[in-house]
């Protein structure tokens, strides 16, 4: 069985549709969006284009369905996340093949967004039964003091392509656990994944109504089209800055609540007392995970200049080793990026630093033949004002820059408008806890390339947003709360 024979097989033509109120349906306008291989460009298979009155069938099974999700017994919701937990577990190995196959990255790289997706259902099923409000008697006596905590209502979430599963979890998950209904717009490049997931939250009990999704070529009109209706109540993004204003613009009109995870330019800064065989290996995952393709991934490397030649010719060995190919072939280590536009992006990133005096010293040419590869590229010699420091550049592209102190170290790293994440390598305990006051970061890792955990906040500062997903923080994004004044007696 071929590759595709098996994607047809996995996700038939009757769940390539438009989920509403349950049910599998098509796209009212009859649009198809052709969902595209980044390893060779061809066309893998198609969704329904959902118009925006298909949107609004989704926010009316969204709106219909909220009071009685609201009023489900919260265990009752925990165990339909945790049944859907272990129905994501047991059916990782077709999800991470979905996800690899329109998205690009190596299929084990997909099985591990899997198992950390997936964490998202669990941790949130735990957290369904711990919502609750409190009870004190008022400071200056002859009354009590109630609050309650109710869900917020129904939700517009709006998915990247770059993690088609997680992305999508931990924003369903608390959702779910709050008692909130939804309609979700996953990308356009990348809604397989998210189909998928639609008929496990299914098969887990989910009820009718509570998860929609809308496939759609218009994010836009989507976006604003539901924002302007008062029934819609939150909006959670993940993706670009410069559209995470617009919606945020947009929520204006009703007053939404936002949660927005936004870009970001995370400097990994390496000390001179650092490990730097941990700082390497520490590295290739915050720089290398999904390709480079992450907000989280290591932008920017500040390393001090007593150790930056050694660093240097020990990240770009490693860089250099990696095998790049086609997700699903055995032994790749990196894939595609997910489009032209990106690798045109990367291209003209790394030819600016090069035009600018920085220097090459693995990769840095896109190589011949179909699909949208490029090399993994180490730049060293990189000056600050080039546009591999100054932007995101979402590729496997690690520009270097020295400093001489501390204080540069975190004059440079916080010299941007960004602050998703953070790495730091030292050994100095002293200089941990500084770099945690000083530096201006949503998340910080000390000597780990790793920061994000389905318990942990995620989320970011400055243009890289607002708002946690995850943790104890997660499920309060989507909770009002309700003062209750009553008599003692």
């Amino acid at each position: 069985m071929s590759l595709r024979e098996r994607l047809d097989q996995l996700l038939p033509a009757s769940h390539r549709q438009l989920y509403v109120g349950g049910q599998w349906v098509p796209g009212s306008g009859g649009g198809r969006i052709d969902v595209i291989d980044p390893a060779d460009g061809s066309v893998l298979t198609d969704v329904a284009d959902g118009t925006l009155d298909d949107a609004r069938a989704a926010l009316d099974a969204a709106a219909g369905a909220q009071a009685d999700w609201a009023a489900t017994a919260p265990r009752e919701r925990g165990e339909i996340l945790r049944r859907a937990f272990e129905l994501v577990t047991a059916q990782a190995d077709d999800l991470a093949l979905v996800m690899s196959l329109e998205m690009g990255k190596p299929v084990a790289e997909a099985k591990g967004e899997v198992t950390y997706g997936a964490e998202f259902l669990r941790w949130f099923s735990e957290e369904a039964v711990r919502v609750h409000g409190r009870w004190m008697h008022n400071p200056a006596g002859g009354s009590r003091l109630l609050t309650v905590r109710k869900p917020v209502g129904p939700c517009l979430f709006i998915t990247p392509w770059n993690f088609p599963l997680a992305m999508g979890t931990r924003k369903i998950g608390p959702a779910i656990a709050a008692g909130c209904t939804m309609v979700v717009k996953p990308a356009a490049l990348t809604p397989l994944t998210m189909l998928y997931l639609a008929r496990l939250l299914a098969e887990a009990g989910l009820p009718d109504g509570v998860l929609n999704i809308v496939t759609t070529s218009d994010s836009g009109g989507l976006s604003s089209t539901l924002q302007a209706d008062p029934r819609l109540r939150k909006v959670s993004f993940t993706g670009s800055t410069g559209v995470g204003k617009r919606i945020v613009e947009q929520s204006a009109g009703e007053l939404q609540r936002v949660s927005m995870e936004l870009g970001g330019n995370a400097p990994f800064l390496v000390f001179a007392d650092a490990d730097l065989d941990a700082a390497v290996d520490g590295a290739m995952i915050a720089k290398m995970r999904n390709m480079g393709e992450a907000c989280t991934s290591a932008n920017r490397f500040l390393v001090e200049a007593s150790v930056a030649e050694e660093f240097g010719t020990k990240l770009a060995e490693r860089m250099g080793a990696l095998r790049v190919g086609r997700g699903q072939d055995e032994g790749v280590d990196v894939g595609p990026l997910i489009d032209e536009k990106a690798v045109d992006s990367v291209s003209a990133t790394v030819a600016d630093a090069v035009e600018r005096g920085a220097r090459v010293l693995t990769g840095g040419e896109r190589p011949e033949g179909e699909g949208f590869f490029y090399p993994p590229t180490v730049l060293v010699d990189v000056p600050a004002e080039a546009d591999a420091v100054t932007q995101e550049t979402f590729g496997p592209v690690a520009p270097i820059t020295t400093f001489t102190s501390e204080d540069e170290a975190i004059a440079h790293a916080n010299a941007t408008e960004y602050g998703l994440a953070a790495y730091a390598y030292t050994r100095d305990l002293a200089r941990t806890i500084r770099l945690a006051e000083r530096l201006e970061t949503g998340m910080l890792g000390i000597n780990t390339g790793l920061v994000s955990n389905p318990a942990a906040p995620f989320g970011g500062v400055k243009a890289s947003g607002f708002g946690r997903e995850g943790g104890f923080e997660g499920i309060e994004e989507y909770l009002d709360t309700t003062y209750v004044a009553l008599p003692a007696g």
